[in-house]
């Protein structure tokens, strides 16, 4: 009594019987039950404050707008990332903090007390910017994952044929690398993720070829409009345009996973039993049929937009109608295919992920309408040497924020009249914002499905990869910088900014 036994698992033991007195797992309850109670406590507290002020028309609230802006902003944030403590979902509180800011400046910010007409035409045209973004996202994954429920990518995978553990270390990476160039990162890290537990048995080898994976991801999505998120955004809102973002990213993200990938295969250990890829298995032709007509839709997009002049989200709405019309013909009468079909794969969606991009970037978007970016980029240009260091900051920043919000706001920090499309300072943010996020397993959204799919925590990611992917990082802002300066013909001069801006950023 008092006492009970649990199996546990070791490696190269069988199962052990090991006694766990009863009183730690009650003070661990305990412990539990007061962490929940001082959350709901709190979250009680909170709300009754919000509504109290914002109901009472508090005159400080009107006297001191902008810094309850500041302070509503702070504590969402704060609730996004330590969601997994507080347990609220971070689409949940980024749409509550999107809700807190805009009713703060319709009714407080320079109002008398009732949203003007001018904030409602604000607030249509933010949504409108928005919606262009969260449409092309819920189209896009949706059409990777009908491909993925065919099981499209053996397509690829099949291709594969290594039997050193270095070897292999490279190829997975290289294949990441251009897979999410084309392909949402987060979904070509849950297919490489997968593809590892055939290839790679050891669990804690298979961890470092994980995180491999990450940085692979995100250095890929750097350099094609499709390819993550935040160049995507930078691409819907005119920063960047296509052809440019190809040839000018290209290099300094390929310089960016040569140097991490070397830096981490030194941890690989070749043993006596070689890994040994899986027997490729046949694919049928229907399979084929769904991968490249799939992968036509994605590229298509740059192509249409191109040519039509039409916003990019119709171009990837039009290419799921082609998808849905395509399975909807393959899978005819055949009512145990219904998991193959689009309506399925809207099914398993991850919405809470679109909801939370539109939280933040409402958010963010009200904090440009009312001036607080502005006030924030003039701060950093007078205090920063160079926009070269402030867009390397930003990268920093990414491994511990999430790099979407931290893009929207540079996005609204500045003016498209002052820096045109193609601009260096475009390109510095969408290749380190991109990047920047692999330092750190939570600096992005292929490190957190990492963490989830192989058990990966914040310590043994910093410890065992943080440095390979900020000596990739450093090196492929150093790559940009050279190219730059031999494309503009001022190799010496900018050669040496890029040594200051690479050295001044890695002191900060």
């Amino acid at each position: 009594p008092g006492y009970y036994s649990v199996s546990r698992n070791f490696f190269g033991k069988n199962n052990e019987k090991a006694v766990v007195p009863e009183v730690i797992v009650e003070e661990e309850d305990e412990g539990e039950e007061l962490k929940e109670n001082l959350i709901k406590a709190g979250t009680i507290g909170l709300t009754v404050i919000a509504f109290t002020g914002f109901f009472s028309q508090s005159p400080w609230l009107h006297d001191h707008a902008d810094a309850a802006m500041i302070a509503i902003f702070i504590l969402g944030y704060l609730g996004i990332i330590f969601e997994e403590v507080l347990e609220f979902n971070k689409a949940g509180v980024a749409l509550l903090m999107s809700t807190g800011l805009w009713v703060t400046y319709a009714d407080y910010f320079a109002s008398d007390g009732t949203a003007t007409d001018g904030v409602i035409a604000q607030l249509g045209e933010q949504l409108s910017e928005v919606s262009d973004i969260c449409f092309f996202l819920l189209a896009a994954s949706t059409i990777v994952e009908v491909v993925d429920a065919h099981e499209g990518f053996k397509v690829v995978t099949n291709k594969i044929n290594t039997t050193s553990k270095k070897e292999l270390f490279w190829v997975i990476g290289f294949l990441t690398f251009f897979l999410s160039a084309i392909l949402n990162n987060l979904t070509v890290t849950i297919v490489m993720v997968s593809l590892l537990r055939k290839l790679i048995p050891v669990e804690t080898e298979r961890r470092l070829f994980g995180a491999m994976v990450v940085v692979a991801a995100n250095a890929g999505g750097v350099w094609t409009p499709i390819g993550d998120v935040t160049t995507t955004m930078l691409w819907i809102n005119h920063q960047l345009s296509t052809l440019p973002t190809i040839t000018e990213l290209f290099l300094p993200s390929l310089v960016c996973l040569v140097g991490s990938l070397a830096f981490l295969v030194g941890q690989i250990e070749e043993d006596e039993g070689d890994s040994q890829l899986p027997e490729a298995t046949e694919v049928d032709a229907q399979t084929t049929l769904v991968f490249w007509f799939g992968i036509a839709c994605l590229l298509g997009v740059p192509v249409f937009n191109e040519l039509t002049g039409l916003p990019p989200y119709l171009a990837m709405l039009t290419g799921l109608g082609a998808m849905w019309t395509l399975t909807d013909i393959i899978h005819m009468g055949k009512k145990e295919n219904e998991y193959l079909k689009v309506p399925a794969a809207l099914a398993r969606l991850d919405t809470s992920g679109i909801l939370f991009f539109l939280g933040i970037l409402m958010s963010i978007g009200v904090l440009d309408k009312s001036g607080l970016l502005k006030d924030l980029a003039v701060y950093l240009s007078d205090n920063l040497p160079s926009l070269d260091i402030i867009a390397t900051v930003i990268g920093l920043a990414s491994a511990l924020i999430d790099n979407v919000p931290l893009v929207a706001a540079t996005m609204g920090m500045y003016d498209i009249t002052d820096y045109a499309t193609d601009d260096r300072l475009w390109q510095l943010i969408a290749l380190c914002a991109g990047t920047g996020g692999s330092i750190l397993v939570i600096g992005s959204a292929s490190g957190v499905a990492l963490m989830g799919l192989e058990k990966v925590d914040f310590l043994w990611y910093a410890k065992n990869v943080s440095i390979g992917a900020a000596v990739g990082y450093f090196a492929g802002i150093a790559a940009y910088l050279a190219q730059d300066a031999v494309l503009s013909g001022g190799l010496l001069p900018q050669a040496a900014i890029a040594v200051d801006a690479v050295t001044t950023a890695g002191v900060m």
